[in-house]
């Protein structure tokens, strides 16, 4: 039977150790040492260990007294204080302890003879150094110190009158106030703690309380204080799930209860409390912080607050549970965890007159920082909105409102409740006849305990209505159950389909096992394409987070094992909301959320069970005596061991039939059930973590630089995997990363980069850890070489001035850096630092980069400590491998997400070889086109091949318009390609060509819509980008253009299944582009015009079979057999000889309108582009499967076309017609470089 209390213990000062100082709390010894802190010891626990769950008497030392032993003298504040804390033991389980602190009379000459004699010196000390001249500090003056030192400097203050952060009194550096055992009375502070293996907040609070009140007060108690312990430890159990019990402390009754197993997990800590510290806004935002996984720290004077904040916190987690460090109290020699480079959730004891400010903290470009006593919230840059994040805070507000709490914060936070004393009754009759009627008392006993309560109560009876803490404490009670409510309602409306996408590839547990990085656990992207699109910012960052994996890995696990008490607990409810009317997600004002209320109520007015009273045990004689204000000393022999009784076996028997036990245990349990939580993630060691010996925060240190390297292999295979799209095509999808998703985890790299170079950093300038490291690389390595500040660049001064001031295209890091701090002003560190490495990846120098950051080894000597990542070699080159990985693919990263800068673009234009020389008689111009705008009109000088030109950002590059003015017949030229680099990020667009740019020759057309691909980023040679000619890696144009112009001479070559093949496949993509998400579309020029596109496949389609005849050396297009066909049909309705109804004569007039206002455009496109442009067109309307038939039934067809082309075969017409109608409906957008000049 698991008891409901673990240990009890007892932390004070040891006589025979003496005053040791408490290291490493932020304390200097020019403090008065009645403000100081000094080592603590355990000097007593019972049971003396179990092997279920093993006492760690370092742990418990270091949270009872968090600052340390704390003495005070007659005159200061002695109120006793109540906190509780938690620790997690490595298997993910945690126990919950709870401390009342109080003040005891210091007795022993030993201790007060020592504290004199720290005082004399103190005086002395202080003397000496007011007689300086110019005092120094102990920890430095730098602003920039960000070393662990330096934060406990910062926190170096006192607790005046606080114990434990409550109270007020100011830090008194300097006292000179003496301390004289003959006339002061010293005070040390004991504190008395219960743990349990659940959080019974409310139980315990009582327990202690009226434990510290017995010893308080002039009467003796009346039984022994070893009786109440023994029997809180011993006979008292845990209730069952679903009920409640009462057993009994020094006073009177206390009650506790456990939800059942369709209720939420046990949650004991008010959650009214948490929102009126914080206010409702700042709660919803702290959540989501704590969803996505960011590193929390919480900041307050009061040690309960900070326990309050987290265990609320975390129970709204609700289906999901918290996986990385929590540590909700830090104590002062923990305090290098806040090195931590991984997320965590701890709580920070702040010191009386302590800033924020102050505070260097080693990481804050990725940290939440919580001020509970300021009621402000610091979150990272860029944090996204938790789903309907205002509609969630006004149902939280309701709720709060209902119960009288303030929504709003108010000037000063509410005092933590506390228990208010109870009456001095022991026991009540009532209760004590409901035991002897469950056997659990004799008749004598019975006699004997009714006189001890008539004693202690004198003559006052119990019974009656609820006292007031009663009532706060069932509305507190039935609050947090409301606001969990809601919060669950939220998430169950987010998360209700998840099990449609979980992939169950797995055949069984042992292969699961064996490889679960391998396997496809949840298809994100089908998750996020059902998602309204103002949740997927916060849902793509979610989704990459561990507790989203465990829970996955839980779900998945169900298959072969008994599923986890809060997995099924979800699906359960899941499943009962099926079938239930849904309103508004997370709307649940009916029963559905006040049933739950009603049964918790019910439980604590009315309890189930009654535990056995204390009693008096078997002790030596003179033992347990009282004396008012002193713990006793208590008798271990009765309190080391279950001492039998004969009650003892009965309460076992008679309180209630035990239920069959499951494989599940504790299912109301918030955290205790995580032994398959994550089988992917190290499970982190905390017996280590909570050891603040040198050895052990060495060895957590080194477990910290593992991870890291373990967390960046992850991230960036994850990077690889989704940006090749093995992922995507295995479920079907897209094999191209959507900008959404990709941007998410570029998020998450930024993060892990941030947090490997804070860890062990000693010096920073500013939040950013990263960018820090990079300014003082700038400062020692970049004072020569500074180029100027790119100026706005015409086309008409295209060398060396120009050429200069573009040195972001060298690559080196420096000088990227440069153009990161000056391509915008009001961007703060954390937003430069991410333009850094977004466009580092982008540029595919990221690795290198990094690599010679860490080449200075002087430098990262002074900056970190020996621990930090960055000084270990082996596992950093790893580190830097990995990230050297993601050079195999291409990113956009910064062209797509720096949108506002001005970038420099260079273009050159590529003729043919023989015919280069050709240039010297154009004078062409270009004008770039791209996702974000165009660089308008650029005049290329003459007799040049190039131009450099600067403009805002235009993204990835779709088209470019090539031309040239007219300049005669002998202004001519065979382009090949047209080149196009962007000078900051590296990358290369290609623009196929292969036409003559002329009159008279070719098409005779003067300008040219080209479509771009990208090549590589800094992919090209440097001599093919200075001389003109082609680089090898540019080659000539695409196998398609070469088909369409090889056809010009022989397309009776052009396969007929190759091209209908080619439609059908055109067609297919367009139509998935269409059914994406909006930002998850690629390029749609690309997809109709680009290689492989509608417009080239129905180019494919006219010229297969059309006749080859030259009329005076000139070739035949397509577009002359459209114009004559036109000219036919206008020759028919003017004679109204067009046979059919009105409406088939309406595709023949728009055929007409279309060719007309093409014709009279005035651009000189020729006849290819103005072929180009009708298609586009035709598309756009969805006019090309009503002008096909006309056109294969034009009189002209059986002249143009050959017998066996495609446009002479009626079937051929037909499918294609019905593969372009698949295109109705979807709005095709053209780009104005592809329909300017036409108005239609």
């Amino acid at each position: 039977m698991t008891g409901l209390a673990q240990y009890f213990a007892v932390v004070g000062v040891d006589p025979d150790s003496g005053l040791e100082p408490q290291h490493l709390t932020g304390e200097g010894f020019d403090q008065s040492p009645i403000r100081r802190s000094f080592k603590s010891k355990v000097l007593v626990h019972y049971p003396e260990s179990t092997d279920r769950c093993p006492f760690n008497k370092d742990a418990v030392n270091l949270l009872c007294m968090p600052r340390g032993l704390v003495f005070r003298k007659q005159s200061d504040a002695r109120e006793p204080l109540f906190h509780s804390f938690t620790i997690t033991a490595d298997d993910g389980t945690r126990t919950y302890g709870f401390v009342h602190t109080f003040y005891e009379r210091v007795t022993n000459p030993r201790i007060t003879t020592a504290m004199q004699t720290l005082f004399q010196m103190h005086r002395v000390e202080h003397q000496a150094s007011s007689s300086a001249s110019s005092p120094s500090s102990s920890y430095g003056s730098s602003p920039s110190a960000c070393s662990m030192e330096s934060l406990l400097s910062s926190l170096d203050g006192s607790d005046a009158d606080s114990l434990a952060g409550g109270g007020g009194g100011s830090p008194c550096p300097g006292c000179t106030a003496s301390f004289d055992p003959a006339s002061d009375t010293l005070y040390g502070s004991k504190a008395l703690c219960l743990l349990m293996p659940l959080p019974f907040l409310q139980a315990a609070r009582h327990f202690l309380s009226q434990l510290y009140q017995a010893v308080m007060s002039p009467a003796a108690p009346p039984l022994p204080l070893e009786s109440y312990i023994h029997n809180v430890l011993y006979e008292v159990p845990l209730p069952p799930p679903g009920r409640s019990l009462r057993f009994h402390g020094v006073q009177g009754p206390i009650v506790c209860q456990q939800p059942d197993a369709t209720d939420l997990p046990l949650g004991d800590y008010p959650l009214g409390d948490a929102f009126a510290l914080l206010g409702v806004d700042n709660v919803v935002r702290l959540l989501t912080c704590v969803l996505l996984e960011m590193q929390v720290l919480l900041y307050s004077r009061d040690l309960q607050c900070l326990m309050t904040v987290a265990e609320g916190i975390t129970c709204l987690l609700f289906p999901f549970q918290w996986q990385h460090i929590y540590l909700p109290i830090l104590p002062g020699p923990l305090l290098h965890l806040l090195d931590a480079p991984v997320p965590f959730l701890m709580g920070l004891q702040r010191r009386d007159g302590v800033q924020r400010s102050s505070l260097n903290l080693p990481h804050e470009a990725t940290l939440c920082f919580v001020d509970i006593d300021n009621r402000s919230l610091e979150v990272p840059e860029g944090l996204p909105s938790f789903p309907d994040q205002d509609q969630l805070a006004q149902e939280l507000r309701e709720v709060l409102l209902r119960y009288g709490v303030t929504s709003q914060p108010a000037s000063s936070p509410p005092p933590p409740p506390s228990p208010s004393p109870r009456p001095p009754a022991s026991l009540v009759l009532e209760d004590l006849i409901e035991d002897r009627q469950n056997g659990n008392l004799g008749g004598e006993e019975l006699a004997v305990l009714e006189r001890l309560q008539a004693l202690a109560c004198r003559g006052r009876c119990l019974t009656g209505p609820l006292e007031d803490w009663e009532q706060k404490e069932l509305r507190s009670a039935k609050m947090n159950v409301e606001l969990r409510e809601v919060v669950a309602g939220r998430l169950a409306a987010v998360f209700g389909r998840y099990e449609e996408f979980v992939s169950h590839s797995a055949s069984d547990l042992d292969s699961w096992l064996s490889n679960p990085e391998g396997t496809c656990s949840f298809h994100k992207g089908s998750f996020l394409s059902i998602q309204p699109v103002s949740h997927l910012h916060f849902l793509s960052r979610f989704l990459e987070t561990s507790m989203f994996l465990a829970f996955v890995d839980r779900k998945l696990i169900s298959r072969w094992v008994d599923s986890e008490p809060l997995q099924r607990l979800f699906d359960q409810r899941l499943e009962r909301g099926r079938g239930v009317p849904q309103g508004p997600p997370g709307c649940q004002k009916g029963p559905a959320l006040f049933e739950p209320v009603q049964t918790g109520e019910q439980r604590l007015l009315k309890t189930d069970h009654t535990a056995i009273h204390p009693h008096l045990l078997d002790m030596r004689i003179g033992q347990g005596l009282h004396q008012p204000g002193f713990f006793p000393t208590l008798q271990a022999d009765v309190l080391s061991r279950h001492a039998p009784n004969k009650r003892s076996g009965r309460v076992t028997g008679s309180r209630w039939t035990e239920p069959k036990r499951t494989t599940n245990r504790e299912p109301s349990g918030t955290d205790n059930d995580q032994n398959h939580c994550s089988f992917r993630r190290r499970n982190l060691c905390y017996s280590r973590l909570l050891d603040p010996s040198p050895s052990a925060v060495t060895q957590t240190h080194r477990e910290f630089v593992y991870g890291l390297l373990n967390e960046c292999r992850l991230k960036t295979k994850r990077l690889l995997v989704e940006r090749i799209g093995k992922e995507s095509l295995e479920a079907g999808g897209p094999g191209d990363l959507s900008g959404l998703q990709e941007g998410t985890l570029i998020q998450g790299l930024c993060d892990l980069l941030e947090r490997t170079w804070g860890h062990g950093l000693t010096l920073k300038q500013g939040p950013s850890t990263l960018w820090s490291h990079l300014l003082h690389y700038q400062a020692v390595r970049g004072k020569s070489d500074s180029p100027a500040r790119p100026s706005g660049v015409s086309g008409q001064d295209p060398r060396r001035s120009e050429e200069d001031s573009l040195t972001p295209l060298k690559g080196t890091l420096l000088q990227d850096m440069r153009f990161v701090q000056r391509m915008s002003e009001g961007l703060s560190e954390v937003a430069l630092v991410r333009a850094w490495i977004h466009l580092a990846l982008e540029k595919k120098l990221l690795s290198k980069h990094l690599k010679e950051l860490l080449s200075d080894q002087e430098l990262l000597r002074q900056l970190y400590r020996p621990h930090a990542f960055l000084l270990c070699g082996e596992e950093r080159e790893q580190f830097l491998f990995h990230l050297l990985s993601l050079n195999a693919v291409d990113y956009l990263c910064f062209t797509r997400v720096f949108t506002a800068i001005s970038i420099p673009y260079r273009v050159v234009i590529i003729p043919m070889k023989k015919l280069s020389i050709a240039m010297t008689t154009v004078n062409p111009w270009v004008c770039v086109s791209g996702e974000l705008g165009n660089s308008g009109v650029r005049q290329i000088p003459k007799n040049t091949q190039e131009i450099f030109f600067q403009c805002q950002n235009l993204g990835r590059l779709s088209t470019l318009q090539l031309g040239q003015d007219s300049g005669g017949l002998l202004a001519k030229c065979f382009i090949e390609c047209v080149v196009v680099y962007n000078e900051v990020t590296g990358h290369t667009y290609k623009f196929p060509c292969g036409r003559w740019l002329g009159k008279g020759v070719g098409d005779g057309s003067l300008e040219r819509v080209l479509i771009g691909q990208l090549v590589s980023p800094g992919a090209e040679e440097d001599s093919g980008k200075l001389s003109g000619t082609t680089p090898a890696e540019l080659g000539s144009p695409p196998q398609a253009v070469q088909a369409v112009l090889g056809s010009l001479g022989g397309r009776s070559k052009i396969l007929s299944t190759e091209v209908q093949e080619e439609m059908r496949e055109a067609a297919n993509n367009l139509v998935k582009h269409f059914h994406k998400p909006e930002q998850e579309r690629e390029n749609l020029t690309v997809l109709l015009c680009g290689e492989g596109g509608l417009v080239q496949a129905l180019h494919k389609f006219f010229l297969h079979g059309l006749r080859s005849n030259r009329l005076f050396q000139r070739n035949v297009f397509v577009w002359d057999f459209v114009e004559k066909a036109v000219v036919s049909m206008d020759t028919v309705d003017q004679t109204d000889d067009l046979p059919g109804s009105e409406s088939q004569r309406m595709p023949a007039d728009s055929l007409c309108h279309y060719v007309h206002a093409i014709n009279d455009s005035p651009r000189n496109m020729g006849k290819e582009g103005k072929f180009q442009l009708f298609l586009c067109l035709g598309v756009r309307d969805g006019l090309i499967s009503r002008w096909l038939p006309l056109l294969a039934e034009s009189p002209l067809t059986p002249r143009t076309f050959e017998e066996s082309a495609l446009l002479r075969d009626r079937s051929a017409v037909d499918s294609v017609s019905r593969v372009v109608h698949t295109l109705h409906g979807f709005t095709v957008t053209l780009e104005a470089s592809l329909v300017r000049g036409v108005t239609l």
